[in-house]
Formats: C-alpha cells, sequence, structure tokens
C-alpha cells in the first residue's frame, strides 16, 4: 500500500518535525509512505485529478466536520481499502482555515479525529499515529492494546 500525508504550509517547529519522521519511520514497516508538504489546496487537488501521474490518488481530508471514527473503525476502513483499491492513499491536513467545497468534494472520506480542535500541526502527528495504529490492529502488533 502507498500513503502520502500532506499538509499545506512549512512545518514551524522542530518537535511536529521530529515526530513526523518518527511515525513516517515506523509506518515504513507497513506501507511505502512519504510525507508532503504542499502550498496550497490546489497543489493538493492535482494529485486527484484523473490522469494524475504518476497515479491518481484517493484522498482524504482531515476536517472538524467529518466522519468520526474508533481507531479499530478507522483500521477496518483502511484494511477495506487495501484490499479493493491499488490507488494510493493520500492523508491531507488542511490550512487553518479548513478546505473549500470543492476539496470536500473531490474527498473519497471527510475524516474528524474529533470534536476538539487541533493545532493543523498536532493533528497531522495525531493522524500519524492513528494510522500507525490502524496497521499494528491489522497486524495483530500488541501496540493497540498497551496504550
Amino acid at each position: 500500500m502507498k500513503l502520502k500525508i500532506a499538509w499545506i504550509g512549512k512545518t514551524k517547529a522542530a518537535a511536529i518535525q521530529a515526530l513526523t519522521e518518527e511515525y513516517v519511520k515506523r509506518l515504513g514497516h507497513y506501507a511505502e509512505v512519504e510525507g508532503l508538504a504542499l502550498k496550497d489546496e490546489s497543489s493538493l487537488l492535482k494529485l486527484c485529478e484523473a490522469g494524475a501521474r504518476p497515479a491518481r490518488h484517493t484522498l482524504v481530508l482531515l476536517d472538524g466536520r467529518g466522519r468520526q471514527l474508533s481507531s479499530e473503525e478507522f483500521a477496518k476502513w483502511l484494511g477495506d481499502h487495501q484490499g479493493r483499491s491499488s490507488s494510493p492513499l493520500l492523508f491531507a491536513i488542511g490550512a487553518a482555515d479548513g478546505f473549500s467545497e470543492e476539496a470536500r468534494r473531490a474527498a473519497s472520506l471527510v475524516l474528524s479525529l474529533g470534536k476538539m480542535t487541533l493545532a493543523h500541526e498536532l493533528a497531522r502527528v495525531v493522524l500519524l499515529e492513528q494510522i500507525y495504529r490502524a496497521f499494528t490492529i491489522l497486524k495483530g502488533h500488541p501496540y493497540h492494546l498497551g496504550h
């Protein structure tokens, strides 16, 4: 499975960058994964257009108005996608002002990390940890049970 975790804007905090790198490294045991800083939303949408190269991505947007899933439900969704599609998954965290309706329509899933508002850089780390947790659930690794 191929994954891209994209965020709009530059990373300001060294701690966020370090945690991003740590979880991307951990995820590398389960999937081909890439962290990607994008300039703006239009750069994100280009990755999801028909005919995009190297491949069209399946878009998952992080948005407070999105669907809330438990870690187990998210793992099932990820496993189902892995079983039914070869398209790379593109998880996207927007800028502070969120995503446009166009981006929301382009998404296969609009996902919320919860009802509380998170800084977008912190949301990236939480998302990465939850993707890692989902793979450990799917593989029967004890990480999920110990946390």
